[in-house]
């Protein structure tokens, strides 16, 4: 049986994701004359599916099996090698019966030239059904309408399709230069999940009064998030193959278009309040939700580039990179939809460019000494015009900036310390300097900026091999984020008069102007991190391994306040065993165990102690019974819990302890998928195969987010998102393969 075909026919049907675990026993098949005159293959088969649309939500986002019960499996693998010009045509579909299809052409003479064409679609379905009155849904104009009862309105499915297609050659023009051009375009049509929503208050919208027991002073919408956008990217290089010298420079563009500018909604007057009663909005709150949403604006970026690598001697190599990149986002607010920008602004004028540049040297200066030494510089320019753009109630603010400069390195010391034992040593520094906000630009919810923050890490690894087929490694990895002084925020008007935005700065982290509760970003915030890494490779016999793995760390933040990120923790623990039982039969197996945590003190008072787990487990077996049937089965498990830990510091008000005590806090978040997978395949002859694929997965999720206890969650219209909790789908397959030459 020839494994390329095998290869290529287990990664089309339909997402039978089998190659994993029978992969290494169709690549021992492989033999030279297969990669000379290799066998080319044509497959025709059904599927059918289990269930409906809402069973296999989950099975189905991704692998076109969702919306219907059966299916048609085509696929198809040519290769042809033309004796007299040495040159290759190669032609390959997948999946061509589903909606993930893909397809291509290429031909090219080794060391002279190739071209190719290719073409795949994807379609991502969302999960949750959305029960809705909604009109022109996907549209940029939805008509919101109230549903009188949730659930008594029509089903809606959202999903994102995604077409490309690439065109590309190479051509050696001369022994040593070699010339490469590639372009794709990839357009994406159809709706996401999205909405809208705002809470009146006095002071950002005046006009919009607050709650009332006769008016509702707030509202969530569901407006789906209309897509119809193309991406086109282009590179063209030149490549140098020298004795020493190896050079590859060239220019990649990318540009992002946009078929809608906004997203209008018609709201109507009346919405239902937090208890399901349709109230009249508040005054203000209808002309606010009926704003227009601005969408992606069209943008587009251009690089010129240029890295290689030389020899300075047999054991002594240099390399280098350098890019620059002119991104821009001049889309017309007019056209776009958009009105009211500052005066004389027809665009943003967006213009970021950035300078990249990378030096590395890799030197064996003795036979048991390895040594690496790299630095790398990005400068980014945020060049973008300054303006009035925001308003909130009567308070007017610009834009802001959003340069930096990062200047980073390397060093690492590699050596052979006993003839089983070898030690790297490493040190890491990364230095970023921030542009400081205008003080026109006002940032929200933060108390205190820093320009600038420098990491300083070392890494530590020994590696012992006990014994032939024993070796481990066991590393440490430490490093410490400082930053310069603190700005506090100000918006007084002794700062505005100073020309500044910013209060007094002191070094020590200490903030004037700030209290002990202040808000502090937390890639800015002082860090300690450790980590520590165990991996092993037990190999006793040539049919029987095993790997370990164990991974554990942690990071402190620090600040002068009692509030925000307190610390972060993760650990993995994970084994991976193969298992060569006869010549005919192997066994593969894996586990894995990991946590993250996360403690966070909120400016309200709460306490979060959030902590997420995921558990898998694999077992695969595959065999040939008989010399014409090679069979294979896959059970594999996982299973995550999201842990929404909750308390109160001891400044918090009654009110908060009293709900507390009363709700018991957030329920968990728990998703575990079970999936089974079988194949068989018969030779009929020489020519042809029938295989026979069977997949059943369970997926249960129980989300508090969309669905607590089973209710859907409901807007403000009455629309409700949902999800089959529990879902059970099996899916078979029977696939005819003819081979020939």
């Amino acid at each position: 049986m020839n494994a390329k075909i095998q290869f290529r026919f287990v990664r089309s049907v339909g997402c039978l994701a089998v190659l994993s675990v029978f992969g290494h026993a169709l690549a021992e098949e492989i033999d030279v004359a297969q990669l000379t005159k290799p066998d080319s293959s044509v497959g025709l088969g059904a599927g059918i599916v289990s269930g409906n649309k809402g069973d296999r939500s989950i099975f189905g986002m991704y692998n076109g099996l969702r919306d219907n019960k059966g299916y048609g499996l085509a696929d198809v693998s040519v290769s042809k090698r033309d004796e007299t010009t040495g040159t290759w045509t190669t032609l390959e579909g997948r999946n061509l019966g589903l909606d993930n299809r893909e397809f291509g052409f290429s031909q090219n003479k080794q060391g002279d030239w190739k071209y190719y064409l290719d073409y795949n679609e994807l379609t991502r379905h969302d999960p949750r059904t959305i029960n809705t009155a909604l009109q022109g849904a996907g549209t940029t104009n939805p008509n919101v309408k109230l549903l009188a009862t949730p659930g008594t309105g029509a089903n809606l499915d959202l999903e994102l399709k995604r077409k490309a297609f690439g065109i590309g050659g190479e051509k050696w023009i001369f022994p040593n230069l070699q010339l490469e051009v590639n372009f794709k375009t990839e357009d994406k049509n159809g709706s996401r999940l999205f909405g809208a929503g705002f809470t009146c208050t006095s002071s950002t919208a005046p006009g919009c009064l607050g709650a009332s027991a006769t008016r509702t002073g707030w509202a969530q919408l569901m407006l789906p998030e209309p897509v119809n956008s193309t991406t086109r990217q282009i590179e063209t290089k030149l490549n140098y193959i020298g004795e020493k010298l190896a050079l590859s420079g060239g220019y990649y563009g990318s540009f992002f278009t946009n078929g809608y500018g906004t997203l209008n909604p018609n709201v109507p007057g009346t919405l239902y309040n937090a208890v399901g009663t349709a109230l009249p909005l508040n005054t203000g709150l209808q002309g606010i939700l009926n704003n227009p949403i601005a969408l992606p604006p069209d943008s587009q970026a251009h690089q010129l580039y240029l890295s290689g690598n030389y020899a300075f001697t047999p054991t002594t190599r240099g390399t280098f990179k350098y890019a620059y990149t002119h991104a821009t986002q001049n889309d017309g607010f007019l056209g776009s939809g958009l009105t009211g920008a500052p005066g004389g602004r027809a665009n943003l004028g967006g213009v970021v460019d950035t300078t990249l540049l990378h030096l590395g040297l890799t030197a064996r200066p003795m036979p048991k000494l390895s040594l690496l030494a790299n630095f790398r510089y990005e400068d980014k320019k945020d060049k973008t015009p300054i303006d009035w753009y925001n308003v909130e109630g009567t308070s007017t603010f610009t834009n802001g900036h959003v340069s930096n400069r990062k200047v980073g390195g390397k060093l690492e010391a590699s050596y052979q310390m006993l003839p089983k034992t070898r030690a790297t040593f490493g040190l890491d520094y990364l230095e970023v300097t921030r542009e400081l906000p205008v003080k026109t630009d006002t940032i929200a919810g933060l108390s205190a900026l820093r320009g600038q923050t420098t990491e300083f890490g070392y890494r530590a690894e020994v590696r012992q091999t006990l014994a032939d087929s024993f070796a481990g490694t066991l590393g440490y990895i430490n490093s410490r984020r400082r930053g310069s002084d603190w700005y506090s925020l100000c918006t007084s008007a002794a700062c505005n008069a100073a020309g500044v935005g910013y209060g007094t700065s002191t070094s020590s982290g200490a903030i004037i102007g700030a209290s002990a509760t202040g808000i502090f970003p937390m890639t800015l915030t002082d860090r300690n991190r450790d980590k520590l890494r165990l991996m092993s490779d037990w190999t006793p016999t040539d049919r029987f391994s095993v790997q370990l793995m164990a991974e554990v760390g942690v990071d402190h933040y620090v600040t002068n306040g009692t509030k925000g990120l307190k610390d972060t923790g993760m650990s993995l623990f994970s084994l991976d065993a193969n298992w060569g039982l006869t010549d005919n039969w192997k066994l593969t197996g894996y586990a894995s165990h990991g946590t993250q945590t996360l403690h966070v003190n909120h400016s309200t008072g709460y306490l979060a102690d959030l902590k997420s787990t995921t558990d898998t487990f694999g077992l695969g077996t595959t065999g040939m019974p008989t010399p014409r049937l090679q069979v294979g089965a896959d059970l594999s498990l996982t299973y995550e819990r999201d842990r929404y830990g909750q308390s109160l510091d001891p400044a918090a008000s009654a009110t908060n302890v009293a709900f507390l005590n009363a709700s018991g806090g957030l329920p968990d978040v728990v998703f575990q998928v079970k999936t089974f997978k079988f194949f068989g395949r018969y030779t009929l002859d020489k020519n042809s195969d029938i295989r026979f694929n069977l997949i059943h997965q369970r997926a249960h999720l129980n989300d508090w987010t969309w669905s607590y206890n089973g209710v859907p969650f409901v807007y403000s219209d009455n629309t409700t998102v949902f999800m089959n909790q529990r879902q059970n789908v099996t899916f078979a397959g029977l696939t005819y393969i003819y081979r020939f030459q």
